[in-house]
């Protein structure tokens, strides 16, 4: 991977942007809970490591504490927040309650200009995002202040000589100014990383260690339409060639054209082999009378997962399988039950595979983020409109559709989408102005008047939202004409639709998807 820098999570929920940042920088990094057993740590060869936030207290008896290793490895060490007081309180200093807690936007002040992180960075003061109700009271021997704020007085600290940094505020959060250039300094020039953690790179590397991985055995992928699997699958055709056939599942649930666009996309363009069942009336019938959401997400995924099955076996000698798994997922999967959030619903995905399919599995995309699968999708060539695919929930449309799923609500809502879409588009707002937008079917219907008669028919709900990570989310602002033309379109080209809201909810209180 070349040169690296391991973040230990010690439960903060911002972790993730910590190690997107340092990506960005093009520096590869992975992060580990704070008590994975060393040998799995080291055997990364870190350059440098960055401890997160947390909501502990250091002094408290049950707190997690600074791993012997990383100070032992001699190389540059950055606390972020509890991370901070953590090298603190483990080489002498003190960390106390504050008498103020400090969370939210706060004014920070760069009192060491020539310093490596923090000096030089075109203005004294920075708007920066503070989150704790500790302070730090004495710094540990050979540890100067960088930094204040004026409920920290010590809101930043660094002993150059032995590369040891620590900030009280959140660098890698969007509120803070500059906080992607404070962890790129730290990982270039404090860590002195090479930044070749780049999409050509990966794929050079991805596709050698697919080679050797594969050899001479045959491969299966599941394509949705996504960009996930779109980038799985051709980074192991360029391994292996016609070695690899994709299975492409149509549930029926897709949105308008998507069928046909994953067939064009990858047999016309591509040339990888295509497995393409249209299984729509087994999707159908099994979700016949069903509105509970739990319970569409459990039938769609147990019939995913039986049709890929019966292909699969069709296809006779395949030993492996490649999925497109990504970081997170793996973050999620291994972290430690005291981290395990309430499930809010079942995931969006369809699901995995059943263990005892007797394949080995692939995954290519397992280290990256999903900024970084669209970059290597690029690289890659795929077209844009498969990069920059719209997220779409595992079990489709059926979640978009409150109530029971019909081949005729299904038309109408994919009716009513796809004129939605084509109005972002055609206001350059799909990538920029908006990073999700659909439409919904609602279960209930208005009276309306329609060529001077009464009206009694569907209501269309439309969701737009803005997003730097999905983990929270607000509605779009989007041009009051803007909206004014999809409803009249809607209304007018969409048989049954006699009325259009729109949704001004954020995430929280709301989830993005209505189900």
């Amino acid at each position: 991977m070349g040169d690296a820098i391991a973040i230990l999570d010690f439960g903060s929920q911002y972790t993730q942007l910590i190690a997107r940042q340092v990506r960005q920088a093009h520096v590869y990094c992975e992060l580990f809970p704070w008590d994975t057993p060393p040998k799995d740590v080291l055997k990364l060869e870190p350059r440098g490591f960055i401890l997160s936030g947390g909501p502990s207290s250091v002094y408290a008896p049950t707190a997690p504490d600074l791993p012997a290793y990383v100070l032992e490895q001699g190389v540059p060490v950055l606390g972020i927040c509890y991370g901070m007081q953590l090298l603190v309180h483990r080489l002498g200093g003190r960390v106390v309650p504050a008498t103020r807690r400090e969370y939210g936007a706060a004014a920070l002040k760069v009192v060491r200009r020539g310093d490596p992180l923090l000096g030089n960075l075109g203005a004294q003061h920075l708007k920066v995002w503070m989150s704790h109700g500790d302070r730090i009271e004495a710094l540990p021997r050979g540890f100067e202040i960088l930094a204040r704020s004026a409920n920290s007085p010590i809101a930043a600290m660094g002993d150059q000589e032995q590369g040891l940094y620590g900030l009280q505020f959140h660098p890698e959060v969007a509120h803070t100014d500059q906080g992607g250039e404070i962890l790129r300094r730290f990982a270039l020039g404090i860590c002195g990383c090479t930044p070749d953690w780049t999409p050509a790179a990966f794929i050079a590397r991805a596709v050698a260690g697919l080679r050797k991985q594969v050899r001479a055995n045959r491969a299966v992928c599941g394509l949705s339409g996504g960009v996930d699997s779109a980038v799985t699958a051709t980074l192991v055709h360029r391994a292996v060639g016609d070695q690899l056939t994709c299975i492409f599942v149509n549930t029926g649930l897709m949105r308008r054209g998507e069928p046909e666009q994953v067939a064009r996309t990858f047999q016309e363009r591509l040339g990888i082999r295509l497995v393409s069942v249209d299984a729509t009336a087994e999707f159908l019938e099994a979700l016949e009378g069903v509105i509970d959401p739990e319970q569409k997400r459990r039938i769609i995924g147990e019939r995913f997962i039986r049709v890929f099955e019966r292909e699969a076996r069709g296809l006779g000698e395949a030993r492996f399988l490649a999925q497109g798994t990504l970081y997170p997922d793996v973050i999620e999967s291994r972290g430690p039950e005291r981290r395990a959030a309430a499930r809010i619903k079942t995931h969006h995905n369809v699901g995995g595979l059943p263990e005892h399919m007797s394949f080995e599995l692939i995954e290519p995309l397992r280290y990256l983020f999903k900024d970084e699968v669209r970059e290597v999708g690029e690289r890659l060539g795929l077209p844009e409109e498969v990069v920059w695919r719209q997220p779409f929930p595992g079990p489709g449309l059926a979640v978009r559709i409150i109530g029971e799923v019909t081949w005729g609500r299904l038309e109408m809502l994919r009716a009513a989408d796809a004129i939605l879409l084509q109005e972002l588009r055609a206001a350059r707002l799909l990538r920029e102005g908006t990073q999700q937008a659909f439409a919904v079917l609602l279960p209930v219907r208005s009276v309306g008047v329609m060529g001077d008669e009464r009206t009694y028919q569907h209501v269309v709900a439309v969701r737009a939202i803005t997003t730097d990570d999905f983990m929270t989310a607000d509605w779009a602002r989007l041009d009051p004409e803007l909206l004014a033309r999809i409803s009249n379109r809607i209304v007018n080209e969409v048989s049954g639709v006699n009325r259009v809201v729109y949704d001004i909810t954020s995430k929280p209180p709301a989830t993005i998807e209505w189900e």
